[in-house]
């Protein structure tokens, strides 16, 4: 994590909307390692929403410049 570097989506690791893209470089992690860990805890976790959760990052996180 760099805490002296804002949250971001990302523009050059994105699928949908670089959300995931943008936390992986946020954390220092693969972007395909996030991914599957989003995707795996959106579909073992019946707490986790994650299209909902996805979508509000997605209007809540700016892109990046």
């Amino acid at each position: 994590m760099n805490p002296s570097r804002p949250l971001r989506r990302s523009r050059h690791d994105r699928v949908i909307a670089g959300v995931v893209g943008g936390l992986a470089d946020y954390f220092g992690l693969d972007p395909t390692l996030a991914r599957v860990i989003y995707v795996l805890v959106s579909i073992f976790s019946a707490a986790f929403p994650g299209i909902l959760v996805y979508a509000l990052l997605w209007i809540l996180i700016p892109e990046e410049d």
